[in-house]
């Protein structure tokens, strides 16, 4: 890791390709140049690219798939994305707290949405905090609002044993109390749906984003691009749907329900794009993905019908925006990227840059600077 002296980079900015150039001085960016900053990329001409700390829209730092882990694990979660260039997450639900991670200058910023919200057996265990009431629900909102980071995690459907598929998990008057609460304190909600039956009492309650969201039907759509609900659809997490299938022979129903909703969903969430719905990139890594893979979700993007551009903006410069966070401006933390080849041009490219700079600090992911 780099000390703290000036440092300054050049290259190509996204999403206009045209040249930029920044000096890195105590942890900030700056457009004017800084006396004494030692070019750390982009020395012999503006020929690699530079564009801000990758986003990761779902990602769940200190879980694992029985729950909560032990903080070095957490630690090296978060480790594993900062390497791959992933420099902001929301963190969409998490049973540790990672609060300490404010103050460590090696790891990525955080946006946190506390613990996910469940009725009980209606989640992965140990997941979630479990309401014997579903009117409990507008009070643990504003909890998990005034403990989290602006953002509340709902579970909006899950398997009901009892009817063998998926189902709501809340009625329509207590997520129209529930999201009241949460935007009362200034918090936005997001909430976890597979399936179709969930979506409208969601949406129409005024949630502000859908996770996954392959239960995505035309009126769903309509009531999205209406109230303008983001989705971030997971999609490489949504491959594992057949081997979430395969171990629930129990629920035949279920099973081919999920299936289907694997089948269909690209068409489905693409159509949502078609339609005008904001999409954002994120991975779901923490439970049956691994960690580090943004890439591959930009990636994935692209099959839906996203431009090369569309879909690295959408966890980079366009999901900073929507999270309130900065991209590269004057004054602004130096939270960035450098890449010899264009990140547009794939999964391999975006997950190795040249050079991560976190807070400032320099993490070369080679042994040599690339200049």
């Amino acid at each position: 890791m780099a000390d703290r002296q000036a440092l300054h980079v050049r290259g190509r900015g996204l999403p206009d390709g045209e040249p930029v150039e920044w000096w890195i001085d105590q942890g900030v960016l700056s457009a004017e140049p800084v006396a004494g900053a030692e070019t750390i990329f982009g020395a012999h001409g503006p020929g690699g690219w530079i564009i801000p700390g990758l986003v990761d829209a779902h990602c769940h730092v200190g879980l694992g798939p029985r729950g909560a882990v032990e903080m070095d694990e957490a630690v090296a979660q978060a480790e594993i994305e900062r390497d791959a260039g992933a420099l902001l997450l929301r963190d969409a639900g998490s049973p540790t707290d990672t609060r300490s991670f404010d103050t460590r200058g090696d790891l990525p910023r955080i946006i946190r949405a506390g613990r996910h919200l469940a009725r009980p057996k209606r989640y992965q265990r140990g997941f979630a905090i479990e309401l014997d009431d579903q009117w409990q629900l507008p009070d643990l909102v504003a909890e998990q609002a005034r403990w989290g980071d602006g953002w509340v995690k709902l579970v909006g459907d899950w398997i009901d044993r009892d009817v063998g598929d998926l189902a709501p998990l809340w009625s329509d008057d207590v997520l129209v109390a529930a999201i009241a609460a949460a935007h009362a304190e200034g918090a936005r909600v997001t909430a976890h749906v597979f399936g179709e039956e969930a979506l409208p009492g969601l949406i129409k309650a005024g949630i502000d984003c859908i996770e996954h969201g392959t239960g995505l039907t035309e009126d769903a759509v309509d009531l999205m691009v209406r109230h303008g609900t983001a989705l971030v659809p997971t999609l490489i997490n949504i491959e594992t749907f057949p081997d979430i299938a395969a171990a629930a022979d129990r629920y035949p129903r279920y099973q081919s329900h999920m299936r289907a909703l694997h089948t269909t969903c690209a068409a489905r969430i693409g159509a949502a794009r078609e339609a005008g719905v904001t999409i954002y990139a994120g991975t779901d890594a923490g439970s049956t993905v691994a960690h580090g893979r943004i890439g591959d979700e930009v990636e994935a993007l692209k099959g839906i019908g996203m431009t090369p551009t569309e879909a690295l903006g959408a966890a980079c410069w366009d999901a900073r925006r929507w999270l309130g966070r900065p991209a590269l401006e004057h004054g602004a933390s130096a939270d960035l990227l450098c890449y010899a080849e264009d990140p547009r041009s794939g999964a391999t490219v975006l997950a190795d840059p040249a050079l991560v700079i976190l807070r400032g600090q320099v993490w070369p992911i080679r042994t040599a600077v690339w200049r």
